[in-house]
């Protein structure tokens, strides 16, 4: 397994994965030594993150090999489907499962999404339109939401 700490705008990121594929990405709170040589393995997810913050990637394309149970996997292959610049609730979550008194679960493996960014676990939120809880943190959620707002502010100066 290849492990890779980058600098994002949303402070040290850790990669980790190898020829399986992306198996977790994680946002640290602490400061850590940036990794000079990124593995082979590793450079195309740091490549696609990069172009993430700079704004001009919405889609991802990398061999995921994310590490839950097949009920977990099954929310993260829909979290996948929801389009960049989109929010969906926890509800609506659970009514495209079929079961919507499975919205408890749905927020567990939510919650338990490996693949910060990638599997856009941030897009997710109350039904009442609240941030609700984010693993990252809600400022990051709150940032994400805002990068991928097709209203971004625009300066005036």
């Amino acid at each position: 397994m290849e492990t890779c700490i980058i600098n994002s705008p949303l402070g040290f990121t850790k990669i980790v994965g190898d020829e399986e594929g992306i198996s977790a990405i994680t946002v640290l709170n602490s400061e850590e030594k940036i990794t000079d040589i990124i593995p082979v393995e590793l450079e195309d997810c740091v490549i696609q993150l990069n172009e993430y913050f700079e704004g001009s990637r919405k889609r991802f394309d990398l061999k995921l090999n994310p590490e839950g149970t097949d009920f977990q996997k099954q929310i993260w292959k829909l979290l996948v489907q929801i389009p960049y610049g989109k929010t969906l609730s926890y509800l609506e979550l659970s009514k495209q499962l079929g079961d919507i008194k499975a919205i408890r679960a749905v927020a567990n493996a939510n919650g338990k999404n490996p693949l910060w960014i990638v599997i856009p676990c941030h897009r997710v939120i109350g039904s009442d339109g609240s941030l609700t809880g984010y693993a990252g943190g809600l400022h990051r959620k709150q940032w994400l939401l805002n990068h991928e707002s097709p209203y971004k502010q625009q300066s005036l100066f």
